[in-house]
């Protein structure tokens, strides 16, 4: 079995946030390098360079460049800046492969993120240019205690609030391990003074009694939550909960949904632009200006000893021919579209171009006609996880208390799933992401308003989420897909150790164009 076969079953049984915490441990997604802000300096004098793509890796690379003394020039497929940076607000409208348009109908201030949609804390990299161009931040919240975890084939299909199934799995678990120290078990592994102090730790972790069992009480109530919650002056006393036993817990797989924001990648804090991720490209059109082109259709890119030609189409007249030129060229087109542009380099990166498949994943905006989670359910900011096809239900970590309507991201949805969905129309897509939802929020059929379902590998300008290695293809393409080949290097998420991530762009742009400015310097002034 391969780790793309496996990591898909792991999606399929057990949703997205598990995937992903599996692709973390099987060396997938990696701690960012990055450090301190780049400082290039010394451009040959009139040197130029070309960038492809203004996806944050492209954008990087022309701000640091030009900053450096290079002449820049930066063509983009879209009509906008930011790539899979992106949030769509009302009045936006996509067209995507096969030609379904959609008009997103959102009130004015609601967005969906349908990329990118938090910022770890210690992805400094990303985080230092939201500094560099004023791009406010707020926090994300990635854990919810009051949110669900929900499994159709257990209780009923009724979901489990995240902190029920938190507190008993951790209770439960500790009081097992409390059974096998007092019954000595531990004796050759653990010194006596050690098992005392172990079951001291056991005891509040797992909130567990004197007797070290978890079982309904005040110090377990304190962690799951109370029947009747604690009240003041003649309010009825408090009634503690009753734990989920232990066998119908793991028989519910529920608690294969709780670790995600364990993840080195999901702890807090985590945060996010203030009105939508795709503030940061935004900030970085408006930083740009006109060095960026738009409606940018590479068709053929062209190297020879002396620089880089690229011919492009307008998009918005078909059949129309370009060209630009450079001494040096910045690839940041995703490999599933640069390996059907014909580019002449060397077998090694073109092999290394087609040896990456990239992910299919959906994610659907679904607008409510007011915020029943909050007002109904308590649940502000955080992930509901299911085993449902739609995986999780994400609440927006802004607004709190607003009257009106809000949106929900209703679904976020990978490999077969994702495939699946593909296969129906958008509208399609939105109304049974609202039937699935249902079953978690019977609140859904009355308070559904309208919505939005962008499928990555119907993306024209992407064609799949992120790039997917295997431990076989990078050892044998990884290298010869980052080295400089002539005059092109090739720059993105793709070609990093953080797949998927904005801070993977930033650390191989920055990477790549140090590479390329040195090589520039060495080769002399403009060729």
């Amino acid at each position: 079995m391969t780790r793309r076969e496996l990591l898909r079953m792991i999606g399929v049984t057990a949703g997205s946030a598990v995937m992903y915490q599996a692709m973390s441990s099987l060396g997938f997604a990696a701690e960012s390098n990055f450090k301190k802000p780049i400082r290039l300096q010394g451009a040959p004098r009139g040197a130029s360079v070309l960038v492809l793509g203004a996806g944050i890796a492209g954008m990087v690379a022309a701000y640091e460049l030009r900053a450096a003394g290079y002449k820049v020039q930066l063509l983009e497929y879209n009509a906008r800046a930011g790539g899979r940076n992106w949030s769509i607000h009302g009045g936006d409208s996509y067209t995507e492969l096969g030609g379904f348009t959609q008009r997103c109908q959102f009130d004015a201030g609601l967005y969906i993120n349908p990329g990118p949609w938090r910022l770890p804390y210690h992805h400094q990299g990303i985080l230092h240019y939201c500094t560099l161009l004023g791009v406010p931040l707020e926090p994300f919240v990635q854990v919810n205690n009051n949110a669900y975890v929900h499994s159709s084939k257990a209780f009923g299909g009724k979901p489990q609030r995240f902190r029920h199934v938190h507190a008993d799995y951790n209770g439960h678990v500790a009081e097992l391990l409390a059974k096998v120290t007092q019954s000595h078990k531990l004796d050759g592994w653990v010194t006596k003074e050690d098992q005392e102090k172990l079951l001291m730790s056991l005891r509040t972790t797992g909130a567990l009694d004197k007797n070290y069992a978890y079982v309904r009480s005040r110090t377990s109530s304190e962690r799951r939550g109370y029947d009747i919650d604690p009240g003041g002056s003649l309010d009825p006393l408090a009634v503690p909960s009753e734990p989920i036993a232990l066998g119908d817990l793991l028989d519910s797989d529920l608690w294969a949904m709780i670790n995600a924001g364990d993840d080195y990648d999901m702890q807090t804090t985590l945060f996010q632009p203030v009105g939508g991720m795709g503030q940061i490209g935004k900030a970085f059109a408006r930083e740009l200006g006109t060095l960026i082109r738009y409606n940018a259709k590479v068709i053929d890119i062209h190297q020879d000893a002396s620089g880089v030609t690229v011919t492009y189409e307008d998009t918005t007249k078909p059949d129309s021919r370009f060209s630009a030129r450079a001494d040096w060229c910045v690839n940041t087109i995703p490999l599933s579209v640069l390996s059907q542009i014909p580019m002449n380099v060397g077998t090694p990166m073109a092999d290394a171009i087609a040896a990456v498949p990239y992910a299919a994943a959906i994610k659907v905006g679904l607008q409510f006609k007011r915020r029943f989670w909050e007002e109904d359910e308590q649940i502000y900011g955080g992930i509901t996880y299911t085993d449902l096809p739609i995986t999780n239900i994400g609440y927006p970590s802004t607004g709190f208390f607003s009257r009106g309507k809000g949106v929900l991201l209703g679904a976020y949805i990978w490999g077969m799933n994702a495939t699946e969905f593909t296969a129906i129309s958008p509208a399609e897509r939105v109304k049974t992401a609202v039937a699935y939802g249902s079953q978690i929020h019977p609140q859904y059929a009355k308070e559904f308003d309208n919505g939005v379902a962008m499928a990555w590998h119907r993306s024209p300008f992407t064609l799949g989420c992120f790039g997917l290695w295997t431990d076989e293809a990078r050892q044998k393409h990884y290298n010869n897909l980052c080295q400089i080949d002539g005059r092109i290097v090739l720059a993105g998420e793709h070609a990093s150790y953080i797949p998927a991530w904005q801070e993977g762009a930033v650390t191989s742009s920055l990477n790549a164009i140090s590479r390329l400015h040195q090589k520039a310097i060495a080769t002399g002034a403009k060729a």
